[in-house]
């Protein structure tokens, strides 16, 4: 998953008005004002002004994109302990972003990033920690990292706590709280979380099931793109399973999921070509489906075909 870069300045109140200024220039786009400001009060050792003028030069906003000069001035606020400036750091040394890419280095500052309760860098030293991504794994603390970022809304961290939970990857396997973290991420939109919360609903699985609860959120999934909560949502309507029938919902569903190389959802709308089961019959398509779906090692799929 991607890693997050505040993208708004930072200006604590109570430093001079160079640093109130700069924000309001900046925030008006009066980039080469702003600039001078920045460069001004940076220079004068005013943290939250040299992590503006740093994110001036990492982004390249008005002036030329300079990551060495990002850096530098990250560096120096970061070493005041300003946390959006550890956090981006951090980032750099984290992805080699201009610089020479340096995982110790990236622990250390989101480290005292996340410490310091900065969301964004408590969700990537979670990711560090539960991806073997250049330190050694370690599932608990990329837990409770997460939690913390969780607690403060970061939808990723929310599912990704969600999954830890879930599979107990690493950690006590807790349904109840994959649901809790599931849900927190699905209200705020998150597909994937939508599609696992709806599962749980779905299969029974460590929680009471609830099929109008599953259908809901593979909606709400699917209405995202989700190509497994089409095909799911589809079988749904197809079954009456919970719901009511509607063959009408399902082959829609179906044909969703399979336009995006499903292929279950392939094989399911295939046999309903096949068997005129809601829609008109027609071999011909009946054929491309199950094609299709043979194609991605769908063994029944490959099965009706030799029919």
């Amino acid at each position: 998953m991607k890693k997050f870069i505040p993208v708004g300045l930072l200006i604590l109140c109570s430093f001079s008005s160079y640093a109130s200024q700069c924000k309001t220039d900046y925030e008006q786009k009066n980039y080469e004002k702003a600039f001078i400001e920045c460069k001004q009060e940076a220079e004068q050792g005013h943290s939250s002004a040299q992590y503006n003028l740093a994110l001036m030069y990492d982004k390249g906003d008005g002036i030329e994109q300079d990551k060495q000069k990002a850096l530098y001035w990250y560096t120096k606020a970061a070493e005041q302990g300003e946390a959006n400036a550890q956090n981006n750091l951090a980032l750099m040394y984290d992805e080699g972003d201009g610089i020479e890419q340096d995982k110790q280095k990236a622990l250390y500052w989101y480290t005292k990033a996340a410490e310091q309760g900065e969301a964004n860098a408590q969700y990537n030293l979670a990711l560090m920690y539960d991806e073997d991504d250049g330190i050694e794994p370690n599932k608990l603390k990329a837990a409770f990292w997460y939690e913390k970022s969780a607690e403060q809304g970061n939808v990723d961290a929310q599912y990704n706590l969600g999954v830890l939970y879930d599979e107990g990857d690493g950690i006590a396997q807790d349904k109840q709280k994959a649901t809790y973290w599931y849900t927190k991420a699905a209200e705020q939109g998150e597909a994937n979380a939508q599609f696992n919360l709806a599962l749980m609903y779905d299969e029974d699985e460590g929680i009471e099931p609830n099929k109008l609860k599953a259908a809901f959120w593979y909606e709400k999934s699917a209405e995202q793109g989700h190509s497994g909560a089409q095909n799911n949502l589809a079988s749904m309507y197809d079954d009456g399973e919970g719901i009511k029938q509607d063959k009408q919902k399902a082959i829609y569903w179906y044909t969703k999921a399979a336009e995006q190389d499903n292929s279950t959802a392939q094989y399911n709308l295939a046999l309903k070509y096949d068997e005129g089961d809601g829609i008109k019959q027609n071999k011909s398509l009946a054929k491309k489906y199950f094609k299709q779906s043979c194609d991605q090692g769908f063994v029944e799929a490959c099965n009706k075909l030799k029919k």
